[in-house]
């Protein structure tokens, strides 16, 4: 994608959000349950490369590139050990759980629907692998601390990742990527963002079934 083999775009991307989600992951495991430093570190883990898991075993891509390439599993735990050791500093400079989790769920949602579409899969496969990478490790995440996952209950989370990974594919259809290089991926992540932080600025959401309230999160009916 008009870069040096040693240092592709994809690589670049999901590392920065590796990095991202392991953060966010621990911070959000900090800030909602009683965990230790085991606890956070594994929490952080296991949402930074959950989601690139499940897609690369989905694809049929053995072992998954998380258990290949030793710098996922680094800069993931270098991310959860980051929150585990400055945890108040970070609160003090009110760095934010949602900024970080939407920068994770951009950048994982492209590098998830172009690692599809160099193993072949077809257009709607590959968005739909794309979201699932970037939505993936937060919901094990979710599951593991006993929370509803925010793609089951927040309208435009899952959306913005398949506007993304949409926007991937369409460029690698046309030929933009190959043109543009780098700023076709990153323009795809962008909008990802951009919409999920709009649905946050704004409280958006899908539609929900009528006459039925809506409940607090961990609220049983």
């Amino acid at each position: 994608m008009g870069v040096p083999p040693e240092l592709p775009v994809l690589l670049v991307l999901d590392l920065v959000g590796t990095f991202a989600f392991a953060l966010n992951g621990a911070l959000t495991a900090i800030r909602t349950v009683d965990v230790d430093l085991v606890g956070v570190l594994t929490l952080g883990i296991i949402t930074a490369v959950g989601g690139g898991i499940v897609r690369d075993v989905l694809l049929g891509a053995l072992p998954p590139a998380t258990f290949v390439d030793w710098r996922y599993l680094a800069v993931a735990a270098g991310g959860a050990l980051l929150a585990f050791l400055f945890s108040p500093q970070l609160r003090r400079l009110r760095i934010s759980i949602h900024l970080l989790d939407a920068a994770g769920l951009s950048l994982f949602a492209v590098t998830g629907t172009g690692k599809a579409l160099e193993l072949g899969m077809g257009p709607a496969q590959a968005i739909l692998l794309g979201a699932l990478t970037g939505v993936g490790g937060g919901t094990v995440c979710d599951v593991l601390i006993r929370r509803v996952p925010d793609v089951l209950r927040t309208g435009l989370y899952a959306i913005p990742a398949l506007v993304a990974a949409a926007l991937v594919v369409v460029a690698s259809r046309t030929g933009v990527d190959e043109l543009l290089g780098a700023p076709a991926a990153l323009s795809a992540a962008a909008v990802c963002f951009a919409i999920r932080m709009v649905g946050l600025r704004f409280r958006l959401n899908a539609p929900r079934p009528r006459g039925v309230p809506r409940r607090p999160p961990g609220q049983n009916p």
